[in-house]
């Protein structure tokens, strides 16, 4: 054999090889059986949905389903933006201009007018605050276009009253991401939108997500509004202890305060019935631990049904996005989800 025809048959076994490698990897995941349940449940997600698994710096599953709905799909989000204001929040942290455990009142005196003076940053995005809310009723949602911006809105909130001493008791609702929001407003003389869109949107490459919607008012508890790409973006960046394509985003230490349970032992006044057994951290749900008392499966749904989500276990990021808003989101569809791409991948924990 020819010198030449050596070097082409070389050539060729590594292509054959290079292949093979190629398919092993893209083969040792089969999602068919989340393809099927996706498809079966459409209409009741709402018919417009998309799904991304995100796995080792890839993506490793992505479907969606429904007419003119794709991953850049822009929708609202409702209650997964608070993950993102508790990430905007810590990246202040980590530049040292606020801390967790300061009061409110040092930045927004109007609390320590109306005897609000001890509320903490740090029981603002642990739903602590202790300040009635009744952000659940229609009233308040109708209450909620009255304000022009965020600073009127959060010195509404002070004239409320006091339910309980701040840290002693835990209501899910729209109060203290709202106060942490105005915080950051006051400490860098800019508004929270363009914040966002400086530290963790333009950072993380979000071109399609806003937290300014039609109406214009600014909502850090549930105004945002993404897409499916966007948000396994930020995903990722979690999963990555902080990291994005090679540029901190947050501290290591930052992720690991976000996923520490906090006020334990406060009484639970309202969890909503998704979430009731989970713990809370900062601005996220704690839904499993290990053996060692660590977070391993960390969520933001919306209760009105996307579901974004982090297997630490398992190393990987999921979102499930639905366009449509829903009144009752399905816990158990939620739970059948997981354990369908979790059947696919390998576990790491005790």
């Amino acid at each position: 054999m020819s010198f030449k025809n050596s070097t082409i048959c070389l050539k060729f076994t590594t292509l054959l090889i290079f292949m093979l490698i190629c398919l092993t990897g893209r083969s040792q995941y089969n999602f068919s059986t989340v393809d099927g349940f996706l498809q079966a449940n459409q209409k009741t997600f709402g018919n417009d949905l998309a799904a991304i698994v995100y796995k080792d710096d890839k993506i490793i599953y992505q479907k969606v389903f429904g007419e003119e709905f794709n991953i850049k799909t822009r929708a609202p989000i409702a209650g997964s933006s608070q993950w993102l204001t508790a990430a905007l929040v810590m990246t202040f942290v980590d530049e040292g201009k606020i801390s967790l455990d300061e009061k409110v009142s040092n930045y927004l005196p109007i609390f320590e007018t109306y005897g609000k003076t001890y509320i903490t940053i740090r029981q603002c995005l642990n739903q602590t605050t202790g300040i009635t809310d009744n952000s659940r009723s229609i009233t308040k949602l109708l209450d909620k276009k009255k304000f022009e911006s965020l600073e009127e809105e959060v010195n509404s909130f002070v004239k409320k009253e006091i339910a309980a001493n701040p840290g002693n008791s835990f209501f899910y609702g729209t109060i203290g991401a709202n106060i942490a929001g105005r915080v950051l407003e006051v400490i860098s003389k800019k508004s929270f939108d363009a914040l966002m869109k400086q530290r963790i949107f333009t950072p993380l490459e979000m071109k399609n997500s806003s937290f300014v919607p039609e109406d214009g008012s600014v909502n850090p508890s549930g105004g945002a509004e993404s897409t499916a790409a966007d948000y396994i973006n930020f995903l990722s960046m979690l999963l990555n202890k902080g990291m994005y394509k090679g540029k901190r985003i947050l501290s290591e230490k930052a992720i690991t305060e976000m996923e520490t349970i906090q006020a334990a032992k406060a009484e639970k006044k309202y969890v909503p019935k998704l979430t009731e057994t989970y713990g809370y951290g900062l601005g996220t749900w704690i839904e499993e631990k290990d053996n060692g008392g660590n977070s391993t499966v960390i969520s933001s749904p919306s209760f009105s049904g996307t579901l974004p989500y982090i297997d630490r276990c398992r190393n990987y990021a999921c979102i499930l996005f639905i366009k449509k808003q829903l009144n009752d989101p399905p816990k158990e569809l939620y739970g059948e989800l997981k354990r369908r791409i979790d059947a696919q991948i390998t576990s790491v924990c005790k």
